[in-house]
């Protein structure tokens, strides 16, 4: 492969991570406004940029038009197509994307100098241990390491054996025929190793996916795909693939991994990079959010609703849909999803859907304000309530009582949560109560930070267009956002620190634990010790008593030790430093989270 195409592969990596479209800028009642305009499906999408990010996005979209232009120069002086490895049976091109040798080598080597995640482990005893007639999967949401990872483990080959590999990209309009026919050529030029990624965007994979293990992997091939829908590859493992497969989910990062694979610490950056892995350095669903009301939620609906739709539309022609089928057809998926995500104890019940929505993140911000002991603020005075509401339910495909179609019942529910637990985008956390021992609960929590993260700032960005709301000064304006932020961020932390203890400790129990009047975060209690801890999760870098007022209360401790056993520790886990008051330690967050693992 000579220096041309060398070159053109990596152009073409560089420009896929940059921003396409234009900057473009609006004047409002003499204020400017800027817009990152980009086109989907023909259709014109413009979103909302700041101010102090304009500059950047105006040299990365200037960037990627100067590469663009290389690219479109370097290809005229391409050479005509030849036979051999890297083009199709009987002479002519592949009908799909093949990259090998120096061109594959290009591919590979921009993920040289990012760190591994844990999990590549388990692919590479795949492709360094025996043949086997089994494919690896490789799945999970966008911006999780999947194809960073096919790619790691795709350097580590020795050259002799990289020699033998070929990655394989599918785009919308490939069939599992274009596959077949690519493999039939690379295996009889006695490739090994096929990497072929976003295989799911084949209409046909579910009913056609035996092919891979019964066949080529069958033959001595090493077959890894990759793909963003998830439930796709759950079907075709429960059905084509049964017992022929090999799964790596990627979609959950624990917060350890996000530190020390991207070198970014603090909660807080890794709820604003949605529990993902944006190795570009472009914080994902910051680049999605705020003013513009489709693309405020682009995180939501392109990674997990239509996930789900994908699936399910093409798996046994439709028939697993079940009762989501109308739902699905009407348009109406969407918006029961994001009521649950948005519903602040995430509650799969049919009154979440039905009831008049209203943003429990402006609810609860404004009852908080409100009650301030030093600087009391009532802000839904200085809102147009209905018309910012509005605007987060266009944002968020909400649906008003009476513009649904389809009447929601505690079947649609179930069948939402369970394929939502699939995915690994929610889990269960018990709750305990005392004194009445013999009731018992569960709460769902978010596995995945951008499902709330991408609301709160489509709730963020609808209010600083508000006229109303612009009246206020910016020290107040200001206040409210970082206030609403910091509520928002302070629940999503609170789930992070349950269950990542619950998935590190399973030999313990881990759950809440609600009294008559006050809670315990969290309870760690081991039942083989016969002794628990009890904490406090706090969005907070002070110290303050009344954070821990319930953890020395004698009663509740007294209720507590009856039932649980002697308690060896009381911690608050907040984001300052370690320290001790009133025998009460103070856990900084992040180094907690990464002792966990």
């Amino acid at each position: 492969m000579n220096d041309i195409e060398k070159r053109i592969a990596e152009l073409e990596a560089q420009i896929s991570a940059l921003p396409e479209g234009s900057l473009t800028t609006k004047k409002v009642r003499g204020n400017t406004y800027f817009y990152h305009r980009i086109y989907r499906d023909k259709k014109r999408v413009e979103k909302y940029v700041r101010a102090e990010e304009a500059d950047t996005l105006r040299g990365l979209i200037g960037k990627r038009r100067e590469l663009e232009r290389e690219l479109k120069e370097l290809k005229r002086e391409l050479p005509k197509p030849r036979t051999g490895v890297g083009r199709a049976t009987l002479g002519s091109s592949f009908r799909v994307t093949v990259r090998t040798g120096a061109q594959l080598a290009a591919l590979v080597e921009q993920t040289k100098k990012y760190k591994k995640r844990a999990c590549i482990s388990k692919l590479r005893d795949y492709i360094f241990g025996e043949a086997q007639d089994k494919v690896f999967i490789l799945y999970g949401l966008r911006r999780t390491g999947k194809t960073t990872m096919a790619k790691q483990i795709l350097a580590e080959l020795p050259d002799e054996e990289f020699a033998k590999a070929a990655f394989i990209q599918v785009k919308a309009g490939d069939t599992i025929s274009d596959i077949n026919a690519a493999l039939d050529s690379l295996e009889s030029e006695g490739f090994r190793y096929v990497f072929i990624d976003e295989v799911t965007l084949l209409s046909d994979f579910i009913e056609g996916a035996a092919l891979f293990s019964d066949i080529y992997a069958g033959g001595g091939m090493k077959i890894v795909l990759t793909g963003t829908d998830s439930l796709g590859f759950i079907f075709a493992g429960s059905d084509q693939l049964y017992d022929r497969c090999i799964t790596l989910h990627t979609t959950f990062i624990p917060y350890r991994e996000f530190e020390s694979v991207l070198g970014i610490h603090g909660i807080d950056e890794y709820i604003r990079y949605g529990g993902t892995m944006s190795i570009s350095g472009v914080n994902y669903n910051e680049d999605s959010t705020f003013a513009n009301p489709k693309r405020s939620s682009e995180y939501i609906d392109t990674a997990i609703a239509k996930n789900i739709q994908h699936s399910l539309k093409f798996y046994q022609n439709g028939g697993h849909f079940r009762g989501l089928s109308e739902l699905y057809l009407k348009g109406e998926l969407t918006n029961v999803i994001n009521r649950v995500v948005e519903n602040i104890n995430h509650s799969f019940t049919v009154d979440v859907v039905k009831k008049t929505f209203e943003s429990t993140d402006i609810s609860i911000t404004a009852r908080n304000m409100l009650h301030d002991r030093y600087s009391p603020l009532d802000i839904k005075e200085h809102l147009d309530l209905d018309a910012v509401t509005f605007g987060i339910m266009q944002a968020l495909d909400i649906l008003k009582e009476e513009e649904q179609t389809v009447d929601v019942d505690e079947s649609h529910m179930a069948e939402i949560k369970e394929y939502l637990m699939l995915l690994d985008l929610v889990a269960n956390v018990d709750l305990c109560f005392l004194p009445d021992v013999n009731a018992r609960g569960s709460i769902t929590v978010i596995t995945q930070p951008g499902l709330r993260y991408s609301q709160a700032y489509a709730v963020i960005g609808n209010m600083l267009l508000d006229e109303k709301f612009s009246l206020l000064s910016l020290v107040d304006r200001t206040r409210v956002i970082e206030r609403l932020q910091s509520e928002v961020m302070g629940r999503m932390m609170e789930d992070i620190v349950l269950l990542e203890t619950k998935l590190a400790k399973p030999h313990s129990e881990v759950f809440k634990l609600q009294f008559a009047v006050g809670e315990f975060d969290m309870v760690v209690f081991d039942p083989k010790a016969l002794s628990c801890e009890i904490y406090e999760v706090k969005h907070s870098k002070e110290i303050v008593p009344a954070q821990y007022r319930f953890l020395v209360d004698p009663e509740k401790c007294a209720m507590t030790e009856h039932r649980f056993g002697k308690i060896t520790g009381r911690y608050v886990i907040y984001r300052g430093e370690d320290a001790e008051s009133e025998n009460v330690r103070y856990l900084n967050v992040e180094k907690y989270l990464c002792s966990l693992g």
